[in-house]
C-alpha cells in the first residue's frame, strides 16, 4: 500500500500576483523541477493553518496571513498519495528567500498556465482560472 500524506499549500497573493515556486532535484522524477504552491506536511501536533505558517517561514522566510480554505486536492502519484489542503494567503511583501526551492515567480492569474506544474497543483491552477 502506498504511503498517504496530509499536506498543506499556500496560495499566496501579494500585489495581485500569485507566488509559484519551483522544486529542485527529487528522487521522484515526476515532481522534480515542477512548479507548485508552497507548503508541506502537517505534523501530528499542529493544525493545518499552523503547518502552513511554519512551512512558509521555513521554506521562504516569509510571514503570511492564512485566510479561507480554497480546495482539497486528493492526488495519487506513482509512489505515494496526498491530500493537499490549500488556503488563500496574503503577504505584505514579495521579498522571499529560497531555502528549499530553486526558482520562484510572482505571476498574474492569466499567466499561471505557462508553468510546468506538479500534477497535484494543476486542479488548483484550473480552479483559480475558473476552469
Amino acid at each position: 500500500m502506498k504511503k498517504h500524506i496530509e499536506v498543506v499549500a499556500a496560495i499566496i497573493i501579494a500585489n495581485d500576483k500569485f507566488l509559484c515556486v519551483q522544486r529542485g532535484p527529487n528522487k521522484f522524477e515526476y515532481i522534480a523541477y515542477k512548479y507548485e504552491f508552497p507548503g508541506g506536511k502537517v505534523e501530528d501536533y499542529e493544525t493545518e493553518k499552523e503547518a502552513l505558517i511554519r512551512e512558509i517561514q521555513e521554506e521562504l522566510s516569509l510571514t503570511i496571513e492564512v485566510g479561507e480554505k480554497f480546495i482539497i486536492v486528493d492526488h495519487d502519484y506513482p509512489d505515494f498519495s496526498i491530500s493537499m489542503h490549500t488556503y488563500h494567503c496574503v503577504s505584505e511583501t514579495r521579498d522571499i528567500i529560497l531555502n528549499e526551492h530553486i526558482d520562484y515567480k510572482w505571476l498574474a492569474i492569466s499567466d499561471l498556465k505557462v508553468l510546468e506544474w506538479a500534477a497535484a497543483d494543476i486542479p488548483i491552477v484550473n480552479k483559480l482560472r475558473g476552469q
